[in-house]
């Protein structure tokens, strides 16, 4: 049998200095960390970007395949992204969980074992948070907060008409293993003695349970002294994000299918559950990818950076945002992606 240590024996500023006990801090910003009031940063004449994000069990993450350090660094992630997609470098955190007593003090070690992992791997300190009692479930809010030269945040409002449209990476991938787990989860449960086939998909069921965020885009555009006009980043599909540029900025779009970005291994699995690639793609979410605008003139100094794809430009309001298929068809965009409220 595996140590089970119950909560409540440590009370809750006990689990704190438990969960915190090993605590680096890696940033000169970072002033005062976990332990008082409150936290204290100085970013030394940048600008501060903060962004916030909550995960509910049973709707944002399923416990019966998600393992717990995998959560954990999932939820720093999909902060940080928030910071990347500002333009900004993410450098400090906040960690509140709610949790219910069928959680034991090793199962949140699991859980802190991989926010502490992300925050090494992305160079950012966690700083504080709050720890509470649920009736039922596991909920998660993480708070980033980051730093960026004055004046050189990106907002989702700005692109220009004739702005070419880009995006990192590839897409489509995290629903897809999102997809095999469901299908694994119901054989399971229909028949518990059947052992889950995830069929050597490592690559799309990682892009679900362990997504990584796109700094290193963040420093190509940097070093390459290109400003994207507009950027966000690819969680709840490319369509839903393409539109909210569109319509932030008051611009229409055209986007070419044969542009979009998938991985091989997405596109055979689509084929195997009998998916159109392109759909996942567009409709997924969770890639976690960055999608941004710039200026037409800039484009000689991304071609060669085999992670950035072109994939269309914006146009005027009255065009509105269309796809063109490899048919050569045109066909309206719209949001099918991830809907918090359905």
């Amino acid at each position: 049998m595996e140590e089970r240590t119950e909560i409540n024996n440590l009370g809750e500023f006990g689990l704190i200095d438990h969960l915190t006990r090993n605590i680096e801090i890696r940033n000169a910003g970072t002033i005062l960390g976990v332990g008082d009031d409150g936290a204290v940063i100085d970013h030394f004449g940048k600008q501060t970007v903060v962004s916030t994000d909550m995960l509910v069990e049973g709707i944002h993450f399923d416990l019966m395949y998600t393992p717990l350090k995998h959560l954990g660094y999932k939820s720093v992630i999909v902060n940080l992204s928030d910071i990347y997609a500002m333009n900004a470098v993410p450098t400090q955190i906040t960690m509140s969980i709610a949790f219910s007593n069928r959680f034991s003090l090793e199962a949140l070690d699991e859980f802190y074992e991989g926010v502490y992992a992300a925050c090494e791997r992305y160079n950012v300190d966690l700083i504080g948070g709050d720890t509470t009692s649920s009736q039922k479930g596991f909920v998660i809010s993480v708070t980033a907060i980051g730093e960026v030269a004055p004046g050189k945040f990106v907002k989702r409002s700005t692109a220009q008409k004739g702005d070419l449209l880009c995006v990192s990476g590839n897409l489509g991938a995290a629903y897809l293993g999102l997809t095999i787990l469901e299908r694994e989860k119901q054989i399971f449960l229909e028949n518990p003695k059947v052992q889950p086939d995830l069929e050597n998909q490592t690559y799309i069921i990682g892009r679900q349970l362990k997504p990584e965020a796109r700094p290193d885009i963040i420093s190509f555009l940097a070093e390459k002294e290109i400003l994207p006009t507009a950027m966000m980043d690819v969680s709840d599909g490319l369509s839903s994000e393409i539109l909210h540029i569109c319509r932030q900025s008051e611009l229409g779009c055209v986007l070419y299918e044969d542009k979009i970005p998938v991985h091989d291994e997405a596109r055979q699995m689509a084929m195997q559950f009998g998916l159109d690639p392109t759909a996942c793609a567009l409709s997924g979410g969770e890639d976690y990818e960055l999608l941004f605008t710039m200026k037409q003139e800039d484009y000689d100094k991304i071609v060669l950076n085999e992670e950035i794809a072109v994939i269309g430009y914006m146009t005027g309001p009255e065009e509105g945002a269309h796809i063109i298929t490899r048919g050569g068809n045109r066909h309206e965009i719209t949001a099918q992606g991830w809907n918090a409220f359905k």
